[in-house]
């Protein structure tokens, strides 16, 4: 186990303009006369003035009222008898669970489409369906009991900066929300957690004394005080409670309790397959995003050109890990088209800055550090550059639903040496359907203030809330 901690910086992120469309509805009439149709269109002229003055009024109000308002319930929802949501609405939350997962498991391939879902993302037409699906189930349906028990700073104070910051941001936006949060536990069909890994890394760890034990002691201890405290835990061993933890030691401070390690649904940065502590199929790969400033979390969206992206290939950072010396030793100043340096040299940062010189590549390449995980894929997607994973072992974000072969390109670390080989193999159509793939993706690694549909927070929520129906055993009907 590795248990050194690389807290290096990286650049600021971006920040996505969000813009809402709403549709309209064109109802045509038949007149029988064109006077008929003049006197019409002057009296909609004069009836558009008015709704306009109407609308610039109430714009405020909207603002301020969706503020605490829950977004409607989604399409597919309304459609289904008002008598059969009241009767869901009745049941307890693992048979209603039951009845979503059947749904979900059932549904039809000639459903509509959701058009803020773009389905070349998706693994095929079937998860697309599924995932749309699921979704507005989880909007409809999904209660989350939030532990107030623990004391902050560990406790309920997120930690809003830096490379582990998306532990942080998810804590923040749950707990402000009124649409999933619910305060009698008798009614959640998920239990939160609300601790920070790193807030409890910087709370309880001696620097330079490689000696996890407390922080483990520490979480064991409180998961013990809860399960003697309420029945919520024993109930189902903690299969029905996660945890959200980006600090790269979170799965090894769950250890020393096994049911917290091996049942809870965990939400992870580091997410190494090969450790046995992170279960690809019940756990989450957690986004690893970097935040420089919490009131501006993200800036400057957006890259350049195909035709103005001359840089084949980018990297810079720190020399950490197995994988980085190795990237250095065969790419730094050998090669043009391949930009590879430790920390960006002044010399070269005086000409162009480190968010420049992604914006200007084609692809951005993101070794692993300490650990499998890295800032630099969420970084390569927002200035839309096409990722290149370099990480053995690693389970990359909601890889159940997406399919990161259409938008990344995964190498090898043995296949270093080649790396170059590899991506000029890449034809330019293909690359360009990936590039293009990056920008469709971009909303969906995002952090809001005001959490928008299909956003970060609400992919992380779906995750968590997918891992929870895949639990739910359904009844043989013969």
């Amino acid at each position: 186990m590795n248990t050194s901690v690389h807290l290096g910086k990286s650049d600021p992120l971006p920040v996505n303009s969000h813009s809402e469309t709403t549709q309209d509805v064109l109802v045509t009439d038949s007149l029988n006369s064109s006077v008929e149709l003049n006197q019409s269109m002057i009296n909609s002229a004069k009836e558009d003035k008015v709704t306009r003055r109407r609308r610039r009024r109430r714009r405020s109000n909207v603002r301020l009222i969706d503020i605490v308002t829950p977004p409607s319930s989604p399409s597919y929802v309304k459609k289904l008898p008002s008598h059969l949501l009241r009767h869901l609405s009745s049941l307890k939350p693992n048979e209603a669970l039951a009845f979503a997962k059947r749904d979900v498991e059932n549904a039809t391939l000639d459903s509509d489409n959701d058009p803020e879902l773009y389905a070349p993302l998706f693994r095929n037409i079937s998860t697309f369906k599924r995932q749309v699906l699921s979704y507005e189930w989880m909007e409809w349906m999904l209660k989350v009991y939030i532990y107030q028990e623990g004391e902050r700073p560990i406790f309920h104070e997120p930690h809003l900066i830096g490379i582990y910051s998306s532990e942080g941001w998810f804590l923040k936006l749950m707990e402000e929300n009124r649409q999933f949060v619910s305060k009698d536990p008798e009614k959640a069909h998920l239990f939160y957690l609300p601790y920070s890994a790193r807030q409890l890394q910087m709370a309880l760890y001696v620097p330079n004394s490689h000696n996890l034990r407390p922080l483990s002691i520490f979480l064991r201890d409180y998961v013990n005080m809860l399960a003697a405290k309420y029945p919520f835990w024993n109930r189902t061993h903690g299969s029905d409670h996660f945890l959200v933890a980006c600090h790269d030691w979170g799965p090894y401070t769950l250890i020393l309790h096994d049911e917290l390690a091996r049942n809870t649904i965990k939400a992870l940065c580091n997410a190494d397959a090969s450790e046995r502590i992170f279960i690809a199929g019940k756990d989450v790969s957690l986004p690893e995003t970097t935040i420089r400033n919490p009131k501006r979390p993200l800036r400057n969206v957006g890259g350049k050109r195909v035709s103005q992206r001359p840089i084949l290939a980018f990297y810079a950072g720190h020399m950490h890990g197995r994988v980085r010396p190795i990237l250095l030793k065969h790419w730094g100043d050998k090669d043009d088209d391949m930009r590879i340096y430790g920390p960006l040299p002044n010399r070269v940062s005086r000409v162009m800055s480190y968010p420049e010189h992604m914006k200007s590549s084609k692809y951005c390449l993101c070794p692993m550090g300490f650990e499998v995980n890295s800032p630099r894929i969420v970084e390569a997607i927002y200035y839309e550059c096409v990722p290149v994973i370099i990480a053995d072992n690693f389970v990359p974000p909601f890889s159940e639903v997406l399919n990161w072969d259409a938008f990344s390109v995964t190498v090898a670390e043995k296949d270093i040496p080649k790396l170059k080989e590899i991506l000029l193999s890449i034809p330019l159509r293909q690359y360009l359907i990936m590039q293009t793939n990056v920008k469709m993706l971009q909303k969906h690694f995002i952090w809001n203030a005001r959490p928008i549909r299909y956003d970060l927070f609400h992919m992380i929520l779906h995750s968590i809330w997918s891992s929870r129906l895949n639990q739910i055993q359904m009844p043989h009907i013969s």
